[in-house]
């Protein structure tokens, strides 16, 4: 603890964004670092609590974070950096995307506002890579195993350098142009910036993982290939299917997933050719995002960097209080209202709303149909109910559906590798993270559903560690 009543001399700052009518007009990241005056009043706010809930609680890496924030007190950088890199592959990626459940786990949040804790890391990588701090490991010596990764979203790069660094030569195979997953697709540049994604590349490079894009496996490679080249496979596929709205005018044109207009955006930026499909584009349309979480955020902030005439965003569910969550105390996390940096920059956001219907002026969808609703609560069972009276039409030229991932794609790789599934559709895995089948291990979403970064970087970690044991007893 560096400053006893840090935390009572010190107010939290929010670090500063770029101005709304600038960051609008292009996709580079919107965050401004924090100056060093500043970082070192928020790590002096890290009080000596006695139970950090922040790390043990709050933080599925288990990041030692009232280490990390007294060391950045002491101006002791360079021992932060590697304090925070001791548990965590990849700090540079969730200081920008992870939703910081350490923080609602602060216990300075009892009463007050929560140890910047996500700025706090992020601040320190990149100080990190600034000052050459942050280089390769270099196994001292190799142990003749190799590992197949199957995936390179964040799981995947976890599992894959852990392995390397165990001294396993390991080879990432990934479907798409380039590595980076959901990071390097389905995250938009003005969140994660994918030079960020290619500078942690270099180091896994430089510790000797191979990647090889533009892969298939299951179609390009078979299960009896990969058995014969290397000794353990570790599928980090994600839950990739997407839930779908089933009303009446879903096949419309101009209706699509989330996912497939984002990647479309993010691989226009980095200028790969989109080839024969065509962009899905906002310009002067009326854009309907239906789904409130994070990715329907992202959603909305492209949709107004492609020059929407207007944005809405539907969600069925009631709106969130303001401020403390009643029904989820402390350190839980709490289920509040959040504005995120999209929603600052124009849009029209309703809660409660179900959408019926859509119609269309020939092929394209043109217009839409919902109504509000209402959630009732009996014996802990929320039932919905249509309010009457309150339907309505509006006029919609493009609609986007982020309503989450229901479960792994198993077309191709799952039922070639014949791989058994849990009653969610996820990859059923053991304790040790071990498919059905022998040698084939499983990590990330693929396993628990769509979840939050930090969450599938500490399952890819686990996962190494299971993986290399079993590489060491064979």
């Amino acid at each position: 603890m560096g400053k006893p009543t840090g935390f009572m001399e010190y107010h939290r700052i929010e670090a500063p964004r770029r101005r709304v009518d600038e960051r609008v007009g292009d996709y580079r990241e919107i965050n401004l670092p924090l100056s060093a005056e500043a970082i070192n009043q928020q790590s002096a706010r890290c009080m000596d609590c006695g139970i950090p809930f922040c790390h043990g609680f709050g933080c599925p890496l288990a990041n030692r974070i009232p280490e990390f924030n007294d060391l950045v007190y002491q101006d002791r950088w360079r021992q932060a950096c590697e304090m925070l890199h001791a548990t965590n592959n990849f700090p540079e990626i969730t200081g920008r995307l992870c939703p910081a459940p350490c923080e609602a786990a602060c216990t300075l949040n009892i009463n007050n506002k929560p140890v910047s804790i996500k700025q706090i890391e992020l601040e320190i990588v990149e100080r990190g890579f600034s000052a050459g701090w942050i280089g390769p490991l270099i196994p001292e010596k190799k142990t003749g195993k190799r590992a197949a990764v199957v995936g390179s979203g964040p799981a995947g790069l976890a599992a894959a350098q852990q392995l390397a660094r165990a001294g396993h030569d390991v080879v990432v195979f990934e479907k798409d142009r380039r590595i980076g997953g959901l990071l390097r697709y389905g995250i938009p540049d003005f969140k994660l910036e994918k030079r960020i994604i290619d500078r942690r590349l270099e180091q896994m490079r430089a510790e000797g993982v191979e990647f090889q894009t533009g892969v298939i496996v299951g179609k390009d490679l078979s299960l009896k290939y990969l058995r014969q080249r290397f000794d353990a496979i570790c599928l980090t596929i994600g839950a990739g299917r997407p839930r779908d709205l089933g009303v009446p005018g879903r096949g419309l044109e101009n209706i699509h997933f989330a996912m497939e207009y984002l990647a479309q955006q993010n691989r226009v930026n980095s200028g790969e050719d989109l080839g024969s499909d065509k962009q899905i584009t906002a310009r002067d349309k009326i854009v309907v995002v239906i789904g409130g979480g994070d990715t329907g955020s992202d959603c909305v902030g492209t949709a107004i960097r492609q020059g929407a005439s207007e944005v809405h965003q539907f969600e069925i569910l009631p709106r969130p209080p303001e401020g403390q969550d009643p029904k989820a105390p402390w350190p839980l996390w709490p289920k509040i209202l959040r504005t995120s940096t999209s929603h600052q920059e124009g849009c029209l956001r309703r809660w409660g709303v179900l959408t019926k219907r859509f119609m269309g002026a020939g092929e394209r969808v043109s217009q839409l149909r919902g109504c509000d609703v209402t959630w009732t609560e009996t014996k802990g069972k929320w039932k919905m109910s249509e309010a009457a009276g309150t339907e309505f039409q509006m006029d919609v030229d493009l609609v986007l559906l982020a309503m989450g991932f229901l479960h792994v794609v198993r077309d191709g790789l799952v039922e070639s590798f014949a791989l058994k599934c849990d009653p969610t559709g996820n990859l059923m895995v053991d304790e040790d993270y071990r498919t059905s089948e022998p040698g084939i291990f499983a990590a990330g979403d693929s396993v628990v559903g769509a979840s939050l970064i930090v969450r599938v970087i500490a399952a890819g970690r686990a996962t190494a560690a299971s993986i290399n044991r079993y590489l060491q007893n064979s």
